[in-house]
């Protein structure tokens, strides 16, 4: 048996005794700062009752600040839901915009046709008004040459000569603009570029042929300035009635 004194249990320390044995217990002396939070901590876990009410310790700072694992995911499940909220808005918003930018490059495409048209339009008729007075002109020169034909006389032949000369050059001038003469003579009548002004019987051609021009028409490309303003022939009276007694 051993003689010796009995063996006494010591009793672990708790609370305050134990933090500060348990930070003494290490190779490096606890620095100050960590004291006074340990010794707040064990105070706190000894008399929790006599904590409460209290101003907040620095332990007790450093305990709410933590974040659980589940609060983590819950705050990320949260932003997800957001983010995705967010992708939704802007892809329908995305697609707003894409219809938007179509109907309008329709309407662009439309209107760059429109503009290039009206442009070629007015680059091709945009003299149109000046040719129309120009037409009165060719009008006087073409009766002075007819007047000056009709006349005698070597002062006629070189007048004669230097109004041709004109009328050439001023014809050729319109020419150069698109502008063309319409010299129906002998041709089927046309409503759409002739203007009957009247009808004479005429047995040697067919009807409804012209027989003379009393004013020529004239185009701007395309398009009808003026119509020729002609005499229109008719059969002769009593060819019809006539072809009706022989065949009765």
């Amino acid at each position: 048996m051993n003689d010796g004194p009995p063996d006494e249990r010591r009793e672990p320390p708790e609370g305050r005794e134990a933090l500060e044995e348990e930070a003494s217990g290490g190779t490096l002396a606890p620095s100050a700062e960590l004291e006074e939070a340990l010794r707040e901590a064990a105070d706190a876990v000894a008399d929790p009752v006599e904590a409460r009410g209290q101003p907040p310790t620095r332990g007790m700072r450093l305990a709410e600040g933590v974040k659980l694992p589940s609060d983590e995911n819950r705050e990320l499940r949260e932003e997800l839901d957001r983010l995705r909220a967010e992708a939704d808005d802007a892809r329908r918003e995305l697609g707003r915009h894409e219809d938007r930018f179509v109907r309008l490059s329709a309407d662009f495409d439309n209107f760059r046709k429109r503009v290039l048209r009206e442009r070629e339009e007015a680059h091709r008729y945009g003299s149109e008004n000046l040719v129309k007075e120009l037409l009165g002109v060719v009008d006087n020169l073409d009766r002075a040459v007819e007047h000056a034909r009709r006349s005698e006389g070597a002062d006629f032949e070189s007048m004669l000569q230097g109004i041709e000369l004109v009328q050439r050059q001023l014809q050729g001038a319109l020419a150069k603009h698109g502008v063309t003469r319409i010299d129906a003579e002998g041709e089927p009548f046309d409503p759409t570029v002739h203007e009957a002004i009247a009808q004479k019987e005429e047995g040697t051609v067919p009807g409804n042929t012209v027989l003379q021009v009393f004013q020529p028409g004239y185009r701007l490309w395309d398009r009808l300035l003026r119509p020729a303003r002609v005499v229109v022939s008719k059969p002769p009276r009593g060819a019809d009635g006539g072809g009706e007694g022989a065949e009765g």
